[in-house]
């Protein structure tokens, strides 16, 4: 697939996504969220050779959400009522692309600049690391135009900020400031706007120089949200096998005895 909506590039085991349609803020237009999902399948694959992954957004802003530049209803598909179904898009195009990213191998780090709107709020909070620049803020703005918050953020904003202030988003529809964010531990890092890529970088590199297990912690921890007790206990020790097994384990180990630091392989 030709990308015309964002840029996909690695180096040094970094996978990065740049939303690419700065005009629009980054709009997360149906061409922007399918090239999303390639992308995350082809690092997925290991036709782009990675073991982290940045997302961020070209620009003044990360993802100003759904594109409404041709009004509400219009290039909809019409429901069995005659009237625009406002989902349909959700179960074909982002919804795929909100579970390619909760289902992806390696660890993400988002890094959010400017506007995190609508689903570009949702796109943001998958990562596992988030950097927020201080011009940064998250914002759920559906209540203005009259439709539910999506991109699975009714599941991810109670879980991670808790019933009230997830309420608070979704019903009031404030944006939420990078500084803020912080404090409602909404995002890992606030940091000004001049540092917010190479932090991000040192990170992304310090999770893919890690390692084999950084895949698994991510997808237990993930997992996590929807199993109970023993399921995860058990889930723990199926992981723990894996890990138990990998080159990266017998380096680890022999590093801490050798009193020197540990050179990952990833395998």
């Amino acid at each position: 697939m030709d990308y015309h909506k964002i840029r996909l590039s690695a180096e040094n085991g970094v996978a990065t996504i740049t939303l690419n349609d700065p005009t629009t803020l980054n709009a997360a237009s149906l061409d922007l969220a399918r090239e999303i999902t390639h992308a995350l399948a082809s690092i997925a694959a290991g036709k782009v050779m990675a073991r982290a992954l940045i997302i961020t957004g070209e620009g003044r802003g990360f993802c100003s959400g759904a594109n409404l530049s041709g009004g509400g209803a219009a290039g909809r598909e019409l429901d069995v009522d005659g009237k625009p179904d406002a989902g349909s898009a959700l179960e074909t195009v982002y919804n795929p692309m909100m579970t390619a990213l909760r289902d992806f191998p390696f660890p993400i780090v988002t890094a959010v600049n400017g506007a995190a709107a609508g689903v570009g709020c949702s796109l943001a909070l998958m990562g596992d690391m988030i950097i927020a620049g201080e011009s940064g803020y998250f914002l759920q703005a559906f209540r203005r135009i009259g439709l539910v918050p999506d991109g699975g953020s009714t599941y991810l904003l109670p879980r991670m900020v808790g019933k009230a202030r997830a309420m608070e988003m979704m019903l009031l529809g404030d944006k939420i400031p990078a500084a803020r964010a912080l404090d409602w531990g909404l995002v890992n890092r606030c940091v000004p706007d001049a540092e917010l890529m190479a932090t991000a970088t040192s990170i992304a590199l310090e999770l893919a120089n890690g390692p084999i297990a950084l895949g698994s912690i991510r997808k237990l921890v993930w997992d996590s949200l929807d199993a109970d007790w023993n399921g995860q206990l058990h889930a723990e020790r199926k992981a723990q096998k894996f890990a138990g097994k990998t080159e990266d384990f017998i380096e680890g180990v022999s590093a801490f005895l050798q009193k020197r630091v540990a050179a990952f392989k990833g395998r």
